[in-house]
């Protein structure tokens, strides 16, 4: 079997070739032209006839559509799409390829077992069904930030008279604010910009129904998924398509925090010696699905009585700021993941928690002949606990016990 590697760029490709013994038989560069690329697949076709076919590794970058379909008719035995690691600086292209081909070649009986690869962060390319998803869900988060700069514009406008105060209502996207926007009376340059941003405000209303439509036509065959993670707070039908279309098989996640570190909601961390640094989540997965849980954060916390407590008890203790941060970046967002993966992977839908109510309530049980601590220290409570002296355990020893001789402020 023979091991291609290939580090791809626009006008080339550097390729590096390996026997099954791992020496290099061929490197060079080849051409993206159409004549130039053709040419080098059918004279590397007849090369592979001698042998029992080829694996090829290449680096994930956004134009590997048209190179995965060349290696996919070459009946390429297996392709490894990899994430690139940081540059160095000592970068040439025939180094990259090269040490592509090294990888390859080391971890060849892995992936031919279907074994998890040794120092590599493979990529699975999502069908061409997932990846038209995909492109729908980006182009409508495209065209919603667009709509959102439009209004920002407008607002920024009428604050620069003081009359955004005189509007009918608060709420910008309504048919009020819409229509007292095109009728108010504001100098002519205002007039003309205005007037401009509401047509395209109109353009991106119609171009975002009409996404939203094609991405409901494509879930139609499949909705069961879909409504299950309406089934969560705060995650809208939109919510739900983006985070499956990302998701993909969850067969391929063993356990909830791989999905939370494919979604980049694990801390980064920075350990040498006896120095333990844990930093803020990595970010290297999708940031519009990060988006869409960050959003579901608030809901989830107001309905769920358990993850209510749990919020109360961490703002308690770190402070609001932090347990707002902790809360709507990091802890939330990956237990939100981990229950993302239960219920995609055990068909169930989102469960609500709820404290268990005590039927009986607990009474403390008092010391005969002797007032709590609290009626002695006046609402004072635990905080002097560690003053009270224990009583002597030794016999005829006389029990002493301070508190009773302290006096309460008035």
């Amino acid at each position: 079997m023979l091991y291609l590697a290939i580090d791809q760029h626009k006008a080339q490709i550097t390729v590096n070739l390996r026997n099954e013994q791992g020496d290099v038989i061929y490197k060079g560069q080849v051409s993206t032209k159409h004549a130039d690329i053709d040419d080098f697949f059918s004279t590397f076709a007849k090369k592979v006839r001698k042998h029992r076919g080829f694996m090829a590794i290449v680096e994930v970058c956004g134009f590997n559509d048209w190179l995965l379909e060349k290696l996919k008719k070459a009946k390429c035995n297996e392709i490894i799409v990899i994430q690139p690691d940081n540059s160095s600086n000592k970068k040439t292209d025939s180094r990259d390829a090269d040490s592509l081909g090294a990888l390859l070649w080391n971890n060849r009986k892995r992936f031919q077992g279907s074994q998890r690869p040794n120092g590599i962060r493979r990529i699975f390319p999502a069908d061409p069904a997932e990846a038209q998803v995909r492109q729908l869900t980006n182009f409508r988060q495209f065209l919603v930030t667009q709509r959102t700069r439009i209004i920002n514009k407008i607002k920024g406008i009428f604050n620069k008279h003081n009359m955004l105060q005189d509007a009918p209502t608060e709420i910008v996207k309504t048919k009020k604010f819409r229509k007292w926007v095109a009728e108010v009376q504001i100098p002519i340059v205002d007039r003309m910009e205005v007037d401009a941003h509401l047509e395209m405000w109109k353009l991106y209303d119609k171009q975002i129904l009409e996404t939203e439509s094609e991405l409901v036509k494509r879930v139609e065959a499949n909705p069961k998924n879909m409504f299950k993670l309406k089934s969560i707070p705060g995650i809208s039908a939109m919510g739900a398509i983006i985070l499956l279309s990302r998701i993909g098989d969850i067969k391929r996640f063993k356990n909830p925090r791989s999905l939370a570190n494919y979604f980049g909601l694990t801390p980064g961390c920075h350990n040498t010696g006896r120095t333990q640094c844990q930093g803020g989540i990595t970010k290297t997965g999708s940031a519009t699905a990060r988006q869409v849980l960050n959003f579901a954060v608030n809901h989830v916390v107001r309905k769920d009585k358990a993850m209510q407590e749990w919020h109360k008890k961490l703002k308690s203790r770190r402070g609001v700021k932090t347990a707002r941060v902790a809360v709507m970046r990091a802890v939330l967002v990956e237990i939100h993941a981990t229950i993302i993966w239960h219920m995609l992977r055990w068909d169930k839908e989102y469960q609500f928690h709820y404290p268990c109510p005590r039927e009986v309530p607990i009474v403390a049980k008092k010391r005969a002949g002797r007032r709590p601590e609290r009626e002695v220290l006046e609402g004072m409570g635990n905080s002097n606990r560690a003053k009270i002296q224990k009583p002597l355990k030794r016999k005829n020893a006389t029990r002493v016990c301070p508190v009773h001789s302290i006096q309460p402020s008035i």
